[in-house]
C-alpha cells in the first residue's frame, strides 16, 4: 500500500468510501450524500494548499484492459481550521477508511502521511474533531501522536442523536 496525492479521477472511489458513512453513520456530520459534481468540486479544492491523500492497493492484480488497476482504500485531507488569518499555519484533518479495508492499518499509513505532508506544507498543527463515540478515529490518532484537547457536549444531532465532539490536537513542529 502506498499513499499519493488526489486526483480528479479518484472522485467516484471516494464517493464509495464516503457516502455509506454520511447515510449510515455519525462520523461524518454531512446529512446528504455527496453528488459526482460536488466531489470533484471537493477534490479540486484539495489540490493545492489543503491536500488530500489516497491510500493505494500495491496489489499487482490486472484488469480486464490487461494493466494494473489501481483500488482506493481510503483518503484522508487537510482543511482550513478557522478562517481568521492567525489560524492559518493550523489545520483540520480527516480520515476515511474503505469498510472493506479496515484493520489493514490505511488509516495509520494515511494519517502519518498526512502530517508528514502538512509539516512539509509548513502547517503547525492539525487538529481532528471526533463524534466522540468513534473509538476506531479516537485510538488511530492517539496512535499518531495526537493528544486529547477537549469535548464539545452535544454540539451534533444527526439519526435523532445528540452527538458530543471530541478534539484532539497534533503539533507538527517545535514552537518558535
Amino acid at each position: 500500500m502506498y499513499t499519493r496525492l488526489v486526483e480528479v479521477a479518484d472522485a467516484s472511489a471516494l464517493l464509495a468510501i464516503y457516502n455509506p458513512e454520511v447515510i449510515e453513520t455519525t462520523v461524518s456530520f454531512d446529512l446528504v450524500p455527496r453528488s459526482l459534481e460536488e466531489e470533484i468540486e471537493w477534490i479540486v479544492a484539495h489540490q493545492g494548499t489543503h491536500p488530500c491523500l489516497v491510500a493505494v492497493n500495491d496489489d499487482d492484480d490486472l484488469g480486464e484492459s490487461g494493466a494494473r488497476e489501481e483500488k482506493i482504500l481510503g483518503f484522508a485531507s487537510v482543511s482550513t481550521f478557522r478562517e481568521r488569518p492567525a489560524y492559518a499555519t493550523t489545520v483540520e484533518n480527516s480520515v476515511y477508511v474503505h469498510r472493506q479495508a479496515r484493520g489493514r492499518r490505511v488509516g495509520e499509513k494515511l494519517l502519518l502521511d498526512l502530517i508528514a505532508l502538512a509539516g512539509q506544507s509548513g502547517f503547525h498543527s492539525l487538529i481532528a474533531r471526533i463524534v466522540g463515540d468513534n473509538q476506531a478515529s479516537i485510538q488511530l490518532h492517539e496512535r499518531c501522536g495526537f493528544t486529547l484537547v477537549g469535548t464539545e457536549i452535544e454540539v451534533g444531532r444527526k439519526h435523532g442523536r445528540w452527538l458530543d465532539v471530541v478534539e484532539y490536537q497534533h503539533v507538527i513542529s517545535e514552537r518558535s
